[in-house]
């Protein structure tokens, strides 16, 4: 088996090292999932103990140029390394909610969290490419939905109602989802997570909204970074929800203006650019014209251009005094 190098979190490793007793989530093998974003299959890998359960994304950083790994003795010439890191389950059920839900924007219909997770599967795996290394199973969206974690998820993002006798029933809910996501982009703003990144900040700095005088703009420069990172895990007309629960206005106001005056400027370096190359063809064609109308040498000089004058006297020599 091919060696690869991995970086997994400790409660996985703490796991694996120590022998502690697993839950077997599906041969503890990965499992193939819709991502939320775009709908293509990824890989995720379930981890359940007696205690907890986590949902790890893998992600495969694969450097520009070809590299290698060095273990002990052996050379690993696949230089990717393969991130294991954990993610919300929240928005691994997005695509499995939205499945079945309706089309036309209506909340639909309240309905066990079996019924939703099996019909779910179903349709999923119908809709999913042939390829079996592309295919979305059943099987891997039951081992998803089996996860303790999962079923938590479902029920900060769905209503919730429970009817007699200990019956309870879920409905996917754009508002509670929206909601949601507005928790995770405050806690990116409370977590310096873009103050610690040099190219968020230097991105802030590019627009100029570091500037004194413009902290209401930095402000929402910093929280619209946040929406940014948390959309790359939601579907667009989510991510579009999710903006517009926001008021932008002033800054879009700013970028745009901005954004005219670099447009201006650029053009104005083109036209100086394009002036300076049109007077240095002008230039270059009047000195062709100049050389191309200049008379032609008559036939007698070009002959005496020809002729061999090895061992002629000089003219000067017939203007010396005689000895």
């Amino acid at each position: 088996m091919s060696t690869r190098i991995g970086v997994l979190p400790d409660d996985i490793i703490h796991t694996f090292l120590n022998g502690d007793t697993v839950q077997r989530v599906n041969n503890g093998s990965f499992i193939r999932l819709p991502h939320p974003r775009s709908g293509l299959p990824a890989l995720f890998f379930p981890h359940q103990t007696p205690s907890t359960s986590t949902i790890c994304e893998l992600q495969a950083i694969e450097p520009i140029n070809q590299r290698s790994w060095f273990i002990g003795d052996e050379v690993v010439a696949d230089g990717k390394l393969l991130m294991i890191t954990p993610v919300d389950p929240v928005f691994l059920l997005i695509p499995i909610l939205r499945s079945f839900s309706p089309k036309d924007g209506t909340p639909g219909q309240f309905r066990t969290a079996d019924d939703i997770f099996e019909e779910a599967a179903m349709k999923l795996e119908q809709a999913s490419s042939k390829d079996p290394i592309q295919a979305i199973l059943a099987k891997d969206i039951a081992t998803f939905t089996a996860l303790d974690c999962c079923k938590d998820a479902l029920t900060r993002i769905c209503d919730k109602q429970e009817l007699p006798p200990d019956i309870v029933v879920y409905r996917f809910s754009a508002t509670k989802f929206v909601e949601y996501m507005r928790l995770k982009v405050e806690n990116l703003l409370k977590g310096n997570v873009i103050d610690e990144s040099r190219t968020l900040v230097r991105s802030l700095a590019k627009d100029g909204l570091m500037e004194d005088g413009k902290e209401s703009l930095l402000k929402a420069g910093r929280l619209k970074i946040a929406c940014d990172l948390v959309a790359q895990y939601i579907p667009p007309d989510l991510r579009t929800t999710l903006f517009a629960s926001y008021d932008f206005t002033e800054l879009d106001t700013y970028l745009e203006k901005l954004e005219e005056e670099r447009r201006a400027t650029a053009q104005e370096v083109a036209a100086k650019t394009r002036k300076r190359t049109v007077k240095k063809e002008d230039s270059k064609e009047k000195v062709d014209k100049r050389k191309a109308s200049a008379p032609k040498p008559s036939q007698g000089v070009e002959k005496l251009k020809k002729a061999n004058i090895n061992g002629m006297a000089k003219l000067s020599t017939f203007f010396t005094k005689k000895s």
